[in-house]
């Protein structure tokens, strides 16, 4: 009978070492299965971080993009303006140009037409 007894003590020992080595076990896997779920919280928030970069990347890409359009629209503006108003000062000058030449064909056309009258007077 003593026998037995040790024979039972033994599995009893040995069962509850199993029961430990169980619990450890138990313990590094569920350790294992908290860093699994980490590394998963930290892999999604890289890729969330790296979405928002790049987001953040095409949204100053785009915003320069628009500056440079709005700048090259100005440039545009002012000379279109400058432009016609050298257009318009050549169109100006030539006006002043023909008004000159008029008048000095309708001086020349007084003085021939005062010539003529003198001529006239003293045909007479």
């Amino acid at each position: 009978m003593n026998t037995k007894l040790y024979v039972a003590l033994a599995a009893a020992v040995l069962a509850l070492s199993a029961c430990t080595k169980h619990d450890n076990a138990q313990g590094e896997a569920a350790e294992a299965a908290a860093a699994a779920n980490q590394a998963a919280d930290a892999t999604a928030t890289a890729a969330k971080e790296t979405a928002e970069a790049a987001a953040a990347a095409t949204d100053t890409a785009a915003e320069k993009t628009g500056a440079a359009v709005a700048n090259a629209a100005d440039a545009t503006a002012a000379a279109a303006q400058d432009a016609a108003a050298g257009a318009a000062a050549a169109t100006a000058d030539a006006a002043q140009a023909t008004a000159d030449a008029a008048s000095k064909v309708a001086e020349k056309a007084d003085a021939a037409a005062e010539k003529a009258e003198q001529e006239a007077a003293e045909r007479k």
